[in-house]
């Protein structure tokens, strides 16, 4: 139930007192439409004494359902907005679809969205009909709520036409939607531009790789490699650059893959050892694509792999059962990043083997300890129960305390850090 706390109940009760409709709620926060229409549903009959209070005839007509002999509901003068909000948001139907009759308004546009997916087919209806003749400018300011609405059973309606208008309107009205700071608005807007191909090929590069909504991001890096085709231009190049340039794995991963559609195949070298497994896979399949074997460059840089420590993982994850001795031989590398790329290297070589890696877990990186525990996980039962109560003397360090809990756990003994 809502409460006098409440931002619905509040936006309610000041349109009930007869307070403007932008003043009462923010008109701009799809929420607040959301909320106030099911807030009036609600206190408009638990609380009809709010609707009392402007002792308007609409206000005491909110207050209570016409009986249903009654003619249809009519105001005897035009009503304010305030009044029509409240009218829009009633838990009678009649009183909704007589409302909709005078919500020509710009201000009201917001609750016909709402009321295109009302349950009384009568009121959806005419609310549809109503939208249908709304310029389509004024659906895309309601984007974000339209979106929304569109998630109900009711609610495609007004969603496709929101999508048609997007597709046919203005490119102008569709870039004012892509910077929307609502998810669903700006995956939206960014389908509808890709589709229409309003974004040149650096544009959409660098929003794949400044994006922080992953849909985003893989819409517009695919867009991007794709509108290079095979070109080997200077442009060309700089559009690699950006999204290889990308703290996003996704986006870099589109940017090695563009390598090999200008040609530059030997570049994906230098993510051979990308932190991302993602990153290196696409590097390898391009390398391939060139002719050049990785495996072999692999084994170079893990003959000094200080300054790529990802290089033993990407042996592993490509290189063949005589690289185990190699990768094994990581484990006791000075650097930590190698030690714990040299775990989960082994691991992808299926040769995780535990004496091998079990001494790991005293060590001093959290993320060695953490790349061994997941590779001891499986064989959990073969480590001595007295080295893993070890671990959990309280001098020890917490991640070599939690690797002792998760190890003790995979085998049915409880533990705690």
């Amino acid at each position: 139930m809502l409460t006098s706390e409440d931002d619905s109940y509040d936006a309610v009760r000041r349109l009930a007192a007869g307070v403007a409709l932008d003043e009462a709620l923010d008109v701009t926060d799809p929420e607040s439409w959301i909320g106030l229409d099911c807030g009036v549903r609600e206190l408009a009959w638990q609380r009809p004494e709010l609707f009392h209070s402007n002792a308007s005839p609409s206000g005491r007509r909110l207050s209570r359902a016409p009986a249903a002999s009654s003619p249809a509901v009519v105001w005897p003068r035009k009503p304010a907005d305030a009044e029509l909000a409240l009218a829009l948001c009633h838990p009678d139907g009649r009183i909704r679809e007589a409302a909709l009759g005078h919500a020509e308004e710009p201000a009201l546009l917001a609750l016909v969205v709402i009321r295109c997916a009302d349950w009384a087919g009568p009121v959806r209806e005419r609310a549809r009909a109503l939208l249908a003749e709304a310029p389509p400018h004024r659906l895309a300011a309601h984007a974000a709520l339209t979106l929304r609405v569109g998630l109900r059973s009711r609610g495609g309606f007004a969603q496709e036409l929101l999508t048609g208008a997007l597709r046919a309107g203005p490119a102008t009205q569709v870039e004012a939607l892509l910077d929307s700071g609502d998810r669903a608005t700006a995956r939206l807007a960014h389908r509808v531009a890709v589709e229409r191909r309003l974004l040149p090929a650096e544009r959409l590069a660098e929003i794949a790789a400044r994006h922080r909504d992953v849909v985003v991001q893989d819409l517009c890096a695919q867009a991007a490699v794709a509108a290079l085709g095979e070109g080997t231009s200077e442009g060309c190049a700089e559009v690699v650059v950006v999204l290889l340039g990308s703290r996003h794995s996704r986006v870099r991963s589109a940017g090695v893959t563009a390598l090999r559609r200008i040609g530059q195949h030997a570049d994906a070298e230098l993510y051979l050892t990308d932190r991302s497994a993602v990153v290196r896979a696409c590097a390898r399949w391009v390398l391939r694509q060139g002719g050049i074997d990785p495996v072999p460059l692999y084994r170079a840089l893990c003959a000094d792999p200080a300054a790529q420590p990802a290089a033993a993982v990407g042996l592993g994850e490509c290189g063949m059962r005589e690289d185990t001795d190699l990768v094994r031989s990581l484990l006791a590398h000075p650097v930590p990043k190698v030690r714990a790329y040299a775990v989960a290297g082994l691991r992808a070589l299926e040769s995780a083997h535990v004496d091998d890696v079990r001494p790991l877990l005293d060590d001093p990186s959290a993320a060695v300890v953490r790349q061994a525990t997941v590779a001891l996980l499986p064989w959990a039962d073969r480590i001595p129960r007295e080295l893993l109560r070890g671990l959990l003397a309280n001098d020890r360090p917490r991640h070599q305390r939690i690797a002792a809990v998760r190890l003790l756990r995979a085998i049915g003994v409880h533990a705690e850090v």
